[in-house]
């Protein structure tokens, strides 16, 4: 695929970039290369290929999801300035 000055244009203005005039042909230029070059990889065989999951086959080690620790809101909360309804109170930041 052929890029233009028009395509190059749209990129920029959607890149949210600026390029002077005298650049647009070099980028049309380098634009066109990688998109030849992605064509060519499309074209590359790779049916035989097994598709990885992670390129260094690695796994998490899980462990059993058990409570730990015991239930100290109340311990906590009775340390507090200031709790209603189990909640901690905060001064008001935002008028």
């Amino acid at each position: 695929m052929a890029v233009d000055a028009k395509i190059v244009a749209q990129v920029a203005h959607l890149a949210r970039v600026e390029i002077d005039d005298a650049s647009v042909a070099g980028f049309a230029t380098e634009m066109t290369n990688v998109l030849d070059l992605a064509g060519q990889m499309d074209e590359v065989d790779t049916s035989q290929v097994e598709p990885m999951a992670h390129p260094l086959h690695a796994v998490q080690r899980l462990r059993p999801d058990v409570v730990t620790e015991s239930d100290q809101r109340e311990a906590f909360q009775s340390q507090a300035p200031a709790v209603d309804g189990g909640y901690y109170l905060v001064p008001q930041v935002i008028e």
